[in-house]
């Protein structure tokens, strides 16, 4: 033979498979325990939702936001249990969150507008509208936009920062105005 020991060999991958087999475990354990309380976390939200008569669409949203959420929360639990340093990864992904926010500002804002117009619901489909000087009524109101339909028969749609803003200065009729 070459000079290779069995007995040293043998002993080496029982060290190895007894160390980073049980840390290996554990994670697969804390993974799916994560992943089954995640589930339950998303079923949770979602029926405290439903209860209280939110909007399909931010039910639906919230609940998979909640569950992907904690799955990230798990993933990281996970690493930490297997052993790799968590710490930097924090920091990478906190960065990597901060750019896609800065990056997609305008959507989320349009966003975030669309969420508070389907809690507070300061406007339903039918009302008749002016938004910015566009005068219509409203046939939808989608996470992102608004769509108004005009006398004149044309659709327009409207970002829902704009339509929130608008909203907010009804109280002063300064530019908006629900007719």
């Amino acid at each position: 033979m070459n000079g290779i020991d069995p007995t040293a060999l043998t002993d080496t991958i029982m060290t190895l498979v007894t160390t980073w087999g049980l840390k290996l475990l554990g994670g697969l354990v804390a993974l799916l325990a994560g992943r089954m309380a995640a589930g339950w976390l998303r079923r949770i939200v979602e029926r405290a939702m439903q209860g209280s008569k939110m909007e399909p669409t931010l039910v639906s949203f919230f609940s998979r936001l909640t569950y992907y959420g904690a799955m990230a929360f798990v993933i990281i639990m996970v690493l930490g249990v297997v052993g790799i340093e968590t710490a930097s990864l924090a920091v990478l992904l906190g960065a990597a969150g901060l750019a896609v926010g800065m990056a997609l500002q305008g959507t989320l804002s349009h966003f975030a507008a669309g969420v508070m117009l389907m809690i507070f619901r300061p406007i339903h489909i039918g009302d008749f509208v002016e938004v910015g000087g566009v005068s219509g009524t409203v046939s939808d109101i989608g996470v992102f936009r608004t769509i108004l339909d005009t006398p004149d028969n044309v659709q327009i749609v409207v970002p829902n920062s704009n339509v929130l803003g608008c909203i907010e200065q009804l109280a002063s009729r300064v530019l908006c105005q629900r007719l």
